[in-house]
């Protein structure tokens, strides 16, 4: 992305549906990615590298396949696929237009076009931005959830419904096909999250019926799977953002604001080609398990406690919470027990990272909201929290700050009514009636602490079960639940 003030479009802006005969050109010509989960992360992420990147000799265009939502996909269509990012710094915003986009479709709609794009011998590469709950999976095992009626559905049926489904149909069809090698990469917030999305499918191969199941391990082999990191902080579009697109030229229905600050960090594991993504700034190495670790702890970890204390204070924003004292103060020593969890990569300077963190959770006119990062919890917290843990309790201690981590989110999501801001809402999650039926029918909060820290469809696995991890969890609970977040913060440190 440009480093000056100007639109990519020129000074003055310009119309978002004015260049399509070159568009249909290099999606004739170019070589595509399939993009499974076509939200506002995508589009202010690979999208961008992916444009940033683009040699005209060999253009790539990428087909967007959204999950469910038809709304991006008309706004798209309507708009010649072209879309704007608002890159939002405190003093200043940029509306950069985006054209790499050639199509886009809804995967709930066209089940067999997914197979079919997948199985094509013209798709060389298959990105996923679905969050941890597209995955369908247990979070204490991190094993494919073979009892979720999504999953049973696919297994029987080649019109699939979930995206672990559809990866596994389209490439058994691309398998009986002409078997074309393939890179299926994972960007989302998951650890080794190529590994873990090829154990997926090969857990699904075995246990398809027939043939079928053999034939798609065989093809397994063909396919690679990069692990990677991505590290971008992209909040949901509001009226705000779509006059601010207005302002500088852009009549969209969908632009997507964005944090500054970007980086995708990825293995060097690709089957049949990619972008030069480098030339945008991405970075191939062999350490992508560190520099993933730290992400996955120190940002979105740190992102969960300013969520979940934020909506118990009443602070509808990230940028409410990190300007709370106490509760920046719980983050910044949450970053304290994190450290010596992790292995720093060459040439990477922690210290410098944390510092900027916190200057990105500061940023106001983002407008990140503490139930937006707080959404998800139950998958999300299994990715931040056991292996930190389990590091913690080996060397003889039970980490507190993590443990008011935990705490925090069972009470926020939990336990609804101890959100009382009306303009802060609440998070949403999966497990969420579950955890406040778990919380109706315990009897105190190291009770509910235990049961949660033992059910694998929650944080249970791992290290979280130790009782000395149980007790502190139970004790910060209660803390939140007699004295508030004050109180709590208070006892933690």
């Amino acid at each position: 992305m440009r480093d000056d003030d100007g639109p990519r479009g020129g000074p003055g802006g310009g119309e978002l549906t004015s260049d399509a005969v070159r568009r249909d050109a290099a999606a004739r010509t170019g070589r595509r990615i399939v993009h499974l989960g076509l939200g506002n992360f995508h589009r202010a992420h690979q999208a961008v590298y992916t444009a940033d990147a683009q040699d005209p000799a060999e253009p790539w265009t990428i087909t967007g396949v959204a999950t469910a939502s038809r709304d991006v996909v008309a706004a798209l269509r309507a708009q010649d696929m072209r879309y704007t990012v608002l890159t939002i710094a405190p003093d200043r915003v940029r509306v950069d237009p985006i054209d790499v986009i050639t199509d886009a479709f809804t995967a709930a709609d066209e089940p067999a076009r997914v197979v079919d794009l997948l199985a094509d011998p013209g798709t060389s590469l298959v990105t996923l931005t679905v969050t941890e709950k597209g995955y369908t999976y247990l979070p204490g095992s991190r094993r494919l959830d073979l009892d979720d009626p999504g999953i049973a559905h696919d297994l029987r049926d080649p019109e699939p419904r979930t995206t672990v489904g559809r990866l596994a149909r389209g490439l058994l069809q691309r398998a009986q096909g002409d078997g074309a090698p393939l890179t299926v990469l994972s960007c989302d917030n998951l650890a080794a999250n190529g590994t873990f999305l090829r154990g997926l499918l090969t857990e699904f191969a075995g246990a398809l019926s027939g043939t079928d199941g053999e034939t798609l391990a065989r093809y397994l082999d063909a396919v690679t799977f990069p692990n990677t990191m991505v590290d971008r902080i992209v909040p949901a579009t509001t009226d705000e953002h779509r006059a601010q697109a207005a302002a500088a030229g852009f009549d969209d229905r969908v632009p997507v604001p964005a944090e500054p600050f970007r980086m995708w960090v990825m293995e060097d594991r690709f089957a049949a080609g990619r972008p030069a993504w480098e030339r945008a700034g991405a970075i191939l190495t062999d350490e992508v398990a560190a520099y993933e670790a730290i992400k996955v702890r120190f940002l979105n970890g740190t992102h969960s406690l300013l969520a979940y204390l934020g909506m118990l204070a009443g602070h509808p924003l990230i940028a409410d919470a990190v300007a709370d004292e106490p509760i920046a103060t719980a983050a910044w020593r949450l970053g304290d027990e994190y450290r010596p969890t992790v292995t720093v990569p060459v040439g990477f300077d922690l210290g410098h990272y944390r510092d900027d963190l916190f200057e990105r959770f500061a940023n106001r006119p983002l407008g990140h909201l503490t139930r937006q990062v707080g959404s998800d919890g139950s998958l999300k917290l299994a990715q931040r929290v056991p292996a930190a843990v389990s590091w913690h309790l080996d060397h003889g201690r039970a980490p507190r700050v993590l443990a008011l981590l935990v705490a925090a989110w069972i009470r926020a999501v939990g336990e609804p009514d101890s959100v009382t801001a009306p303009a802060v809402g609440r998070a949403a999650d999966p497990a969420a009636d579950r955890l406040t039926a778990l919380a109706e029918r315990t009897f105190g909060p190291e009770d509910l602490a235990r049961t949660v820290l033992a059910d694998e469809r929650l944080l249970g696995g791992g290290g979280t079960a130790d009782p000395r991890f149980v007790t502190a969890v139970g004790d910060l609970l209660g803390a939140l639940r007699k004295g508030g977040v004050r109180a709590a913060i208070s006892e933690a440190l």
